[in-house]
């Protein structure tokens, strides 16, 4: 009953959290602002798929938020190495 409730108000918060995020995206106003939005979006997506894998009890969702997880840092680390330089391959 309690774990119920705490998932449901966890992917509430999450899916504001989401939507938040994706309006970071799109307002910007610098490309520095749009990479952290970015960051934001991918750490809620991947612990919204964490806790819908809690509700569910399917190994799917954590197999998936891993990869968003590794995805996300590599995107990450490429745009912040082209926000710098100007290239991602030397």
């Amino acid at each position: 009953m309690i774990l119920t409730l705490a998932l449901d108000v966890a992917q509430v918060a999450l899916a504001i959290a989401a939507l938040l995020a994706g309006g970071r995206i799109l307002r910007g106003p610098r490309a520095q602002d749009r990479i952290l939005g970015l960051d934001t979006l991918y750490v809620t997506a991947m612990l919204l798929f964490l806790v819908t894998g809690m509700r569910s009890g399917s190994l799917f969702f954590f197999e998936a938020a891993m990869v968003i997880g590794v995805m996300g840092f590599v995107s990450t680390v490429a745009l912040a190495k082209f926000l710098i330089r100007g290239e991602v391959i030397e």
